[in-house]
């Protein structure tokens, strides 16, 4: 199963993208799932011999393999299969705060919470209004 934007496959993520605001729809009966996915995880390592820092890096994520977080969501896509999902990217974001934002933006946007179509069970976000501000 692979990821769609603007009914484009998508190979890979852009250079600039941080992470991604996604809708993944159950083709069965219609129930929908809004979310976001980081494009990289960051990693530490122990710090080298005589040193105390540890290393730190990053590594690319498990977007590609990625249904989301919802334990309904999952329970289905492991009953009905993958081929019976689609996973489309509404937008790539440049920051972190911006994918949090936009996440909650658009749940609040469909309502995910007030109706059943949706497998959405609880709306979490905390953005500060400097890293929004003239920045989407």
């Amino acid at each position: 199963m692979t990821w769609l934007f603007e009914s484009q496959l998508v190979e890979e993520l852009p250079s600039d993208c941080v992470g991604f605001v996604y809708l993944i729809t159950n083709l069965t009966n219609g129930r929908k799932y809004i979310g976001k996915k980081l494009a990289r995880f960051k990693t530490s390592k122990p710090p080298l011999k005589g040193r105390k820092n540890r290393r730190r890096g990053s590594k690319e994520s498990d977007w590609r393999e990625y249904y989301g977080s919802n334990d309904e969501l999952n329970e289905d896509i492991k009953n009905l299969g993958t081929e019976n999902f689609k996973r489309e990217i509404l937008y790539y974001c440049k920051s972190k705060a911006e994918c949090s934002y936009i996440e909650a933006r658009e749940q609040f946007r469909h309502q995910v919470l007030e109706k059943e179509e949706y497998y959405n069970g609880h709306i979490q976000v905390r953005v500060h209004g400097s890293h929004i501000l003239g920045k989407i």
